[in-house]
């Protein structure tokens, strides 16, 4: 009964247990408390009814340690579910350090496509081995989507305009929902999908299996040149794409992560959400000693294409054109 029934969803992630542990104490804690509660209304109507012989109520004039007491209770009890909670929260939102597979998601009216680091794609649909971290980057091209995988315990809003990241350790092989939890239009309810976590050496037979598309560097490093961007920008250490001449932009090389100073004198650090807007929007933020030349490439590039290119730029490092 209790299987086809379950009180929660399956518990498939490392962070499951943690987030339901806090569940847990904040259900058996309000059981308690109304139990307690209630059981102090009943005994006290019973206990202080109106009897007929003549007595009346003495006037009480308090208890400060009591008061105190009544008081200090809940206090500590509600700080500590602060605490927990709070260290729980961060685990969630803090991705580790040693990250294993890097996922790329767009939501789109009305589905999810996810990209491989390995070139893979698939709709409405993953593939991930268990024991591995996975960190996902997500995005939306149209509306207010929600990346849900509830026997994970993970959920994030998928915005036009931003990218937004969480990360899971799968634990169980297995086949899991993925939901879409923000309405985001008539289909709502269809933008549905699966996770299906595999051994690791399945895991690899599945990407044998599969025909491979192009990895994201790759395919960023083609638009890159088709777009014409080498014409302003070094892709390579000390290497000038335009016959010699001064850069018409900055270097791309070991860009990422560094902060770059603006034209404005405010400072920034190139992450995704910079190399994006520089992109779409490049009038609103020109990096200082450069003219602010470059052109829009609004509605010329897709989200899942805008990706790829920030994938390329990450890859472009001092020892090389690409690692």
């Amino acid at each position: 009964m209790w299987k086809d029934f379950p009180l929660l969803p399956d518990s498939a992630s490392t962070m499951a247990n943690q987030i339901d542990m806090v569940w847990w104490f904040l259900v058996a804690l309000t059981v308690v408390m109304t139990a307690l509660i209630a059981a102090a209304v009943v005994g006290m109507t019973i206990y202080f009814r109106k009897k007929n012989d003549g007595r009346y109520a003495t006037q009480i004039v308090g208890s400060t340690q009591l008061e105190i007491l009544w008081s200090g209770i809940p206090f500590l009890i509600v700080m500590g579910l602060f605490g927990w909670g709070t260290a729980v929260f961060v685990n969630t939102q803090r991705t580790p350090d040693n990250v294993d597979i890097d996922m790329y998601i767009v939501g789109k009216q009305w589905m999810w496509k996810v990209q491989h680091p390995t070139g893979q794609r698939e709709i409405n649909a993953m593939h991930v081995p268990v024991g591995k971290v996975v960190r996902i980057t997500q995005t939306s091209e149209d509306v207010i989507h929600s990346f849900f995988v509830p026997a994970f315990r993970m959920k994030r809003d998928a915005v036009p305009g931003r990218y937004s990241q969480q990360w899971f350790e799968a634990t169980k092989v297995g086949t899991y929902h993925i939901f879409c939890a923000e309405y985001c239009g008539s289909k709502h309810a269809q933008m549905i999908g699966w996770v299906t976590v595999m051994e690791p050496e399945e895991y690899e037979r599945w990407l044998a299996s599969t025909t491979p598309g192009e990895v994201p560097e790759e395919a960023g490093r083609k638009l890159f040149e088709s777009m014409r961007c080498a014409s302003c920008h070094i892709t390579a250490q000390g290497v000038s794409q335009i016959d010699g001449a001064a850069p018409r932009g900055p270097s791309m090389v070991d860009i990422y992560g560094r902060e770059v100073a603006l034209k404005d004198n405010r400072k920034v650090v190139v992450d995704d959400e910079y190399i994006r807007e520089s992109i779409l929007h490049p009038m609103a933020k020109v990096t200082a000693g450069f003219e602010p030349n470059m052109p829009t490439y609004e509605g010329q590039l897709g989200e899942d294409q805008i990706l790829q290119l920030i994938a390329y730029i990450k890859s472009l490092k001092s020892t090389g054109t690409k690692q």
